[in-house]
C-alpha cells in the first residue's frame, strides 16, 4: 500500500548510513523496514531491518533513493518520526525524534505514547 503522506522522514546522512549498510550486508535493493516492538525501559522500542517483501499491510515510501517500509499497525505511533546518523569523536549512530513519544528511557530507543504503553521491561 503506497502512503500519500510520510510516516517517517529519513535524513539524507541516515539514507547513506543505511545504504552503506546495505552493501556491507549484501542487501542492496532492499527495503528498510521500521517497526514498533513491545519491550524496552518505557515499554516499546524501535526496530530497523532489511526486508525483501512488501505486504498489503504496509505503507511504502521512496527518500534519498530509499525503499521505507511501515505497518499500517505501526503507522500510528511512529507518524511524524525523523530519523537521522549523527557522526562524532566517539562513533556515530542514529537518532530516532518521534513527536508521539512522551517519554523516553536514557537508552533512546525504548518510549510509549498517549496511547499506546507497550510492555515495559526492568532496566539493568
Amino acid at each position: 500500500m503506497t502512503s500519500e503522506k510520510k510516516v517517517i522522514e529519513l535524513t539524507e546522512a541516515a539514507a547513506i548510513r543505511v545504504k552503506e549498510m546495505q552493501q556491507h550486508n549484501e542487501e542492496e535493493g532492499a527495503f528498510l523496514r521500521v517497526a514498533v516492538h513491545g519491550g524496552g525501559c518505557s515499554g516499546l522500542s524501535y526496530g530497523m531491518n532489511f526486508d525483501r517483501t512488501q505486504t498489503d499491510d504496509d505503507f511504502s515510501d521512496e527518500q534519498h533513493g530509499l525503499k521505507i517500509l511501515v505497518s499500517r499497525e505501526d503507522a500510528p505511533i511512529l507518524m511524524g518520526t525523523k530519523i537521522d546518523y549523527k557522526q562524532s569523536l566517539m562513533g556515530g549512530g542514529f537518532t530516532i525524534d518521534n513527536p508521539n513519544a512522551i517519554a523516553s528511557c536514557g537508552c533512546g530507543t525504548s518510549f510509549r505514547t498517549a496511547k499506546v504503553e507497550g510492555t515495559p521491561e526492568v532496566c539493568e
